[in-house]
């Protein structure tokens, strides 16, 4: 497995991405949209995990628009508010609609990169919701997206997912923590609704006893055997669609 730096162009500035590669050719490409807590090692590990699938995974910094920013601990950052304001700040800062004309370039970056096949999507946390808007706003490329324990899915804002689900082609992995109050039992109802309506094959499944953030090791959430069942379901979703 190789890791490249990557400076990619977008309409707004330039983003810094890692691309991580197999040691063959890679089979297809992955955007792994990031946690509230921006790139780091945590995600470069789940990167090289499926870049050792046979995937070249690209981990592109969604909140370039205001850097320099962080480090971010992810056990402690939102007991502080100095680092909670800022936290709130990027993220908010950084609407769905940036992060929607952030996918076409970083699209193009793997195909400039020789990855220009069918591309899968995976985000955590915020990350989630962006994924499935990937999925909606380029779904000549993007044939499989999945969300762990992504907050806002189907909310009342203009710009969540759930309300462009028509516009989606590819098949959806939703994985919930148990009780999550950024995601909560009636979001899921809509979400799934406006799935089905739009007659997209999709999994909602909850994750029972898990907490926001189980998937990612660095996370105060984090729960190992969760995490193993979350790598089961992302890996057979992108064998089935991705080959």
């Amino acid at each position: 497995m190789t890791k490249q730096h990557l400076e990619i162009k977008t309409q707004d500035g330039t983003a810094k991405a890692r691309l991580f590669r197999p040691a063959a050719p890679a089979k297809a490409g992955i955007i792994l949209y990031m946690d509230i807590f921006g790139p780091r090692l945590a995600l470069d590990q789940i990167a090289e995990r499926l870049a050792g699938q046979g995937y070249a995974v690209l981990v592109p910094d969604l909140f370039y628009r205001s850097v320099p920013y962080g480090p971010f601990d992810p056990k402690t950052a939102f007991a502080d508010e100095k680092t909670k304001a800022a936290l709130s700040a990027l993220s908010g800062g950084t609407t769905q609609d940036m992060t929607i004309r952030d996918g076409g370039a970083f699209l193009d970056a793997l195909a400039a990169e020789g990855i220009t096949g069918p591309v899968g999507v995976v985000g955590y946390c915020m990350g989630g919701a962006r994924a499935l808007n990937a999925a909606a706003s380029y779904p000549h490329r993007i044939v499989a997206a999945a969300s762990f324990h992504g907050g806002n899915l189907a909310s009342d804002a203009a710009d969540s997912p759930h309300r462009k689900a028509a516009m989606i082609k590819a098949r959806v992995y939703v994985g919930v923590a148990g009780v999550d109050r950024s995601f909560p039992p009636e979001q899921s109802a809509r979400l799934a609704e406006a799935l089905r309506v739009a007659e997209v094959d999709h999994v909602i499944e909850n994750y029972v006893g898990m907490g926001h953030g189980w998937c990612v090791e660095d996370h105060s959430a984090y729960d190992e055997a969760g995490a193993e069942r979350h790598w089961k379901r992302l890996t057979t979703l992108f064998a089935e669609t991705l080959g």
